[in-house]
């Protein structure tokens, strides 16, 4: 009787552990949504380790083709910041498509308007969101690899037959029948079958475990297409309609999956039944069985299952640009016209805290001017930045933005290559040759962003290549927004760029900047004078100023225009 009532305690015990366990996962799931919906525009704390962040391009690397934004550019314009900022995703398939679209510009309108249906239905319907976004939570990421790493490493495991297991259960059939004949032969038969069945099932089982991780990955996304085929989302009649299609060309991989894949055996729960279906697995090879057939399945349906994560991608992280938006202090959509110009009001800077806002209307190509600090290098990524945005999330922080679509290319800050042996001016003159090999090829106007042309060289030869260079963009049906020091270049290329400047205020040895752009050439030299303020000796000030009014008294500005 104490036994019985030590039992039922004990059972006891297990079921309000069990009923626990089971109210306290509610609990969180129910908090995880009520957050979802409250920290809408409130970016998750995501820790971003140097190799997890590598594999998020690796979408984008396998669907590079056409025009995107290069690495030169990407890093000029700290992208991955940019990304970061912007990355309001639960699964590897929502960042890594959203990662894509930002270094691949749409080139046609009607993409970028479909979009911002999706990103607009999202942002109106919160019920919605919050019930995709929760199944997305539940797809997650795949770990250290991008799921297109495990895609990939399916083709090392080359072609693989069935027929060595096939041969191992006749094997196996065939020594217990032999038991029947001769007994002692039989054992013996037996013994031989059972060590060589279990030495070679442990030795191709090691073999395959890696690529399993790939199988369980498809699996969650299958079960994502699942989950959210019952929304009937008008917007997304066209994706779920592909979700259907490409989940239901996989029914053959999900039959009899179980052999592979089964809960207790991923998990590793002890559970007495997958033990004992261990066994079975080890006496007749069930489950190298069916990785092969799976694995069959799974190269056969490579483009449905990229198809898969191209559709779950893109669906989730136009939510992630809906919730990015919410958090920005103004934000609008790009209008897009023929005309190759730029009119935007109010443009800021995504990064920057507290950012100073600018207007700029020009229907040309721009040459900035102003001291060290003043802006330049940050209004020439605050328009790249607005343009790039435009044409991939349909989002400028601004007030309101008007543009030609374009292919945008900098060349702004680079530096020398200590392991290719180039110095900055054989670097630079390699990125600025890019921007130009680019304008020759057929396709939308070019907007290039160079920041000191050629500063890498003696004034000079500077000069005179960054005029003709500047020169050589301007001419055609391209815009070039360039930052210099050089003042003669604005004179040289008065008829061919805009002339804007910023400026700097300093008093009582303090200098300030308001970071406002202004239309005309800079007219004012501080950076003698802020070699006084920095506490360098009056002779050096004195002199130097003085090299600088002869200089201009000689009318070297006029001799450069002729």
């Amino acid at each position: 009787m104490e036994y019985l009532i030590f039992a039922v305690v004990m059972l006891g015990f297990i079921v309000l552990f069990m009923v626990k366990g089971f109210l306290d996962y509610r609990k969180s799931q129910r908090e995880f949504i009520r957050k979802l919906r409250s920290d809408y525009g409130v970016l998750p704390q995501k820790e971003y380790k140097p190799e997890q962040f590598a594999n998020i391009s690796h979408y984008f690397l396998k669907h590079r083709e056409g025009f995107v934004i290069d690495d030169i550019t990407w890093n000029d314009l700290n992208m991955d910041d940019v990304f970061k900022r912007m990355n309001y995703t639960w699964s590897a398939a929502g960042e890594e498509y959203l990662y894509y679209i930002l270094r691949k510009p749409a080139l046609l309108e009607d993409e970028l308007l479909h979009r911002e249906e999706i990103i607009g239905f999202f942002q109106n319907n919160p019920d919605e969101r919050v019930a995709i976004q929760y199944i997305y939570s539940r797809l997650g990421r795949t770990g250290k690899f991008s799921i297109y790493d495990y895609l990939d490493y399916l083709d090392d495991l080359g072609e693989r037959s069935n027929f060595p297991h096939y041969l191992m259960i006749v094997l196996l059939i065939g020594a217990v029948a032999s038991l029947f004949v001769n007994l002692p032969v039989g054992i013996l038969f037996l013994a031989c079958v059972l060590i060589y069945n279990n030495i070679s099932y442990f030795k191709i089982k090691n073999e395959i475990d890696p690529y399993i991780v790939s199988f369980a990955y498809v699996f969650r996304i299958l079960d994502t297409v699942k989950k959210l085929l019952p929304h009937r989302i008008p917007v997304l009649e066209e994706e779920l309609s592909c979700l259907k299609s490409c989940s239901g060309a996989m029914s053959s991989f999900r039959r009899g999956s179980f052999l592979l894949m089964s809960g207790g055996r991923m998990s590793g729960s002890g559970n007495p039944l997958d033990m004992l279906l261990d066994f079975v697995r080890m006496g007749f090879h069930l489950d190298l069985i069916k990785f092969n057939q799976m694995l069959s399945e799974m190269r056969r349906h490579i483009r449905e299952i990229d198809g898969m994560i191209t559709v779950l991608g893109k669906i989730e992280a136009m939510i992630a640009i809906g919730a990015w938006r919410e958090s920005l202090e103004s934000y609008c959509t790009p209008i897009f016209g023929t005309q190759t110009a730029i009119r935007t009001r109010g443009l800021y800077h995504p990064l920057i805290e507290n950012p100073v806002k600018n207007d700029l209307t020009t229907d040309g190509s721009v040459l900035i001017t102003g001291s060290n600090a003043s802006g330049k290098s940050t209004f020439l990524k605050t328009v790249a930045l607005g343009s790039i945005l435009a044409q991939t999330v349909h989002t400028v922080l601004a007030d309101s933005y008007e543009g030609a679509m374009c292919r945008p290319v900098s060349s702004m800050s680079l530096r020398d290559d200590v392991q290719g042996g180039d110095s900055y001016y054989m670097v630079e003159i390699k990125s600025l040759k890019r921007i130009l090999d680019l304008l020759e090829t057929e396709g939308l106007p070019v907007l290039c962003f160079v920041d000191e042309v050629l500063r890498g060289t003696n004034t000079i030869e500077r000069i005179a290549a960054s005029t003709q260079i500047l020169k050589s963009i301007a001419k055609k049906n391209h815009m070039c927004f360039a930052a210099t020091h050089d003042i003669e270049l604005t004179y040289l290329l008065e008829s061919f760029y805009h002339n804007y400047h910023f400026e700097e205020e300093i008093a009582e040895n303090d200098i300030s900047f308001s970071y406002k752009i202004m239309e005309g050439r800079a007219s004012t030299r501080n950076a003698i004078r802020l070699l006084g303020i920095m506490g360098y000796a009056p002779d050096i000030i004195e002199e130097a100023e003085a090299m600088a009014g002869d200089i201009a008294l000689q009318g070297y500005y006029s001799e450069m225009r002729k």
